[in-house]
């Protein structure tokens, strides 16, 4: 891969770890963003808005702005990130032997070029015992997650399957958003 190097408009460590491996070079520059959703404001147009008003946060005239917003969703609802222990436990049992969908919004900028989508990935879990719940909560694990999980950790071992990009579930789409850095930088 050739040598790339971002802005990187987020504070998650997944997303910084994928471009890394990716080879990409990234500075952290998150933004304070209110990341609460519009009332109405379908979990698509969210996470799309999300990803544009991050990228826009980072002031640069030459560099490229990454910055990505994702949203588990269940039954045309974002579950976002466990409360507590409580609200997590209760996540999971909602998601476990269902169907659910991860969005990532991203935005990809440099200069005035802006290439933003949002990606989809369907997710199924297998169903999950009261206590495989528990215990996996109280690793600890869920609670900086968006729908109480993570594909990337232990959580992997909750889902029965998938349709798309692995990547997109773990926070940011790579394929797509490698294809969006070297369309900029042309």
């Amino acid at each position: 891969m050739c040598a790339m190097r971002v802005l990187l408009a987020s504070g998650s460590p997944r997303r910084r770890e994928l471009l890394l491996a990716a080879g990409v070079q990234v500075e952290v520059r998150a933004p304070e963003l209110d990341e609460a959703a519009g009332a109405g404001e379908a979990p698509a147009a969210m996470v799309m808005r999300l990803a544009i008003e991050k990228a826009d946060t980072v002031r640069t005239r030459e560099a490229v702005v990454v910055a990505a917003d994702t949203a588990v969703v269940l039954d045309g609802e974002p579950l976002g990130k466990p409360a507590d222990h409580e609200h997590a436990v209760g996540m999971l049992s909602r998601l476990s032997g269902r169907r659910h969908e991860v969005l990532t919004g991203f935005c990809v900028r440099r200069g005035r070029e802006r290439l933003a989508t949002v990606v989809s990935t369907e997710v199924w879990f297998r169903a999950l015992t009261q206590a495989e719940i528990v215990g996996y909560v109280s690793t600890g694990e869920p609670l900086d997650k968006a729908g109480g999980y993570g594909i990337q950790g232990i959580g992997g071992a909750l889902i029965d399957r998938l349709h798309g990009s692995y990547t997109n579930v773990v926070g940011l789409p790579l394929s797509e958003v490698l294809a969006a850095i070297r369309e900029v930088q042309r």
